[in-house]
């Protein structure tokens, strides 16, 4: 007699957790008397609204110049911010570390969104609710919590979660299939995971309307006329899981810091201090992976907007010695490089720094008898992001990079850095 063991596959189990109006979230925490006032933030230079509250949403666009709805705000009740990054990218990681603490895997899919791995689960609505619960209790952020059979249900539930909100406290569990198709049927596809306006309109052509439309339609049909992202989307929302949680991201090939400056620069000295800058932020990046860089590219332009100032832009491609993440030889080559592209004459808006053919350590094989980094190097610079890490960006850093400079992005109406400088930190008075 044969004894036969039969195993049994967990059917798998996504949550999606997607933190609400992230970035005006993250500027209520702090601002109590804030929490019924609808907020917009603002990009780099006050430029256009990149985020809004739900009580602002009715009144004002993504996207909108500042300067041409101010009065507009200003009429409504609607409280500007600039965009404070450190804040948000503080917060991020405060929530992310709680969702990670409390599920099994998590792949953080951006700066306000994470899957979560909940196969083996029991009771999970409650479980989201805990989710939910123990976030907002921490750190003071919302979240909508999405779980389903597969990731792209799941963003359709935390989009339902959103939706109806009133209804669903912020948590749709749709693994039962009576709940799923109800989510499919009253949900447009263009409110589906990966499908844009173009793909809307392919996809109306053929009466695929809702997304249920698209979980019936033949995935085959949809890989031939258009790719297999859609046939996969469509083989998502019917149940068939398609994507598992991704894996660490590789090294990037390229690196990139850019910014637009506060004020147009007519002179070559700031335009040095932003590119130093710009340096040293690119290379903790590098650092962060773990690579050397081979080549950079520096580049400066004028605006391109204004018809009534003059146009140019230039870069420069600068070959290193050797592999390097030593962010002091990086700096000095690039701010030499400088010299060769700045021309007089101009206003210049904007600098950026491309870190190009980065490697690992070891990959690089070059001339027996060329020179390498020191080893000492790698110990310095590892001194020099332990102490940043420790103490803030920018505690130790190149004496051309400077604290406040005046050619810096406008942030006019910037909130504190509540939870990165201790002279910013959020103070209680009790009486």
């Amino acid at each position: 007699m044969v004894a036969c063991a039969v195993m049994f596959k967990a059917v798998p189990v996504f949550a999606l957790i997607d933190c609400n109006s992230f970035y005006a979230s993250c500027e209520r925490v702090f601002r109590p008397d804030l929490a019924r006032v609808p907020i917009v933030v603002l990009s780099n230079n006050d430029g256009c609204v990149i985020a809004r509250s739900y009580d602002a949403k009715p009144h004002v666009k993504m996207g909108e110049p500042y300067f041409q709805i101010r009065h507009k705000l200003k009429q409504q009740g609607i409280v500007a911010f600039s965009s404070n990054y450190a804040l948000y990218g503080d917060m991020s990681e405060r929530v992310m570390s709680l969702i990670e603490s409390m599920v099994p895997t998590v792949e953080v899919y951006s700066i306000d969104e994470a899957f979560a791995d909940l196969t083996g689960i029991n009771s999970l609505e409650q479980f989201g609710r805990q989710i939910r619960a123990q976030v907002l209790r921490c750190t003071g952020i919302p979240v909508g919590v999405g779980i389903a059979p597969t990731k792209t249900l799941a963003k359709l539930a935390n989009h339902t979660a959103k939706r109806l909100q009133a209804h669903t406290g912020g948590v749709v569990d749709i693994t039962d299939s009576a709940k799923r198709d109800w989510v499919l049927r009253n949900t447009d596809v263009a409110e589906v995971w990966g499908i844009g306006r173009r793909m809307k309109a392919h996809l109306d052509r053929m009466g695929i309307k809702s997304a249920m439309d698209l979980a019936k339609a033949d995935p085959w049909t949809l890989r031939k006329n258009f790719s297999v992202v859609i046939e996969k989307t469509a083989r998502e929302l019917a149940g068939t899981p398609c994507l598992e949680l991704d894996e660490p991201d590789p090294p990037k090939q390229e690196i990139c810091c850019s910014r637009m400056f506060g004020k147009r620069l007519t002179e070559l000295a700031p335009i040095k201090e932003a590119v130093a800058t710009y340096m040293m932020r690119a290379s903790e990046k590098l650092r962060a992976q773990n690579s050397l860089c081979k080549k950079i590219r520096v580049s400066i332009r004028t605006g391109m907007f204004n018809p009534e100032e003059a146009k140019y832009a230039n870069g420069v491609l600068v070959e290193l010695p050797y592999p390097t993440n030593d962010v002091r030889l990086m700096t000095k080559m690039a701010v030499e490089a400088l010299d060769r592209v700045f021309r007089p004459g101009f206003k210049y808006s904007k600098a950026e720094v491309l870190l190009l053919n980065l490697c690992q350590p070891g990959e690089y094989t070059g001339d027996l008898f060329a020179v390498a980094q020191p080893s000492e190097t790698d110990k310095v610079m590892k001194v020099l992001d332990q102490i940043n890490s420790r103490w803030g960006r920018g505690t130790l850093r190149a004496a051309s990079v400077p604290t406040n400079p005046d050619w810096g992005m406008r942030r006019e109406m910037m909130s504190q850095s509540y939870t990165t400088k201790l002279d910013q930190l959020w103070k209680v008075s009790c009486n």
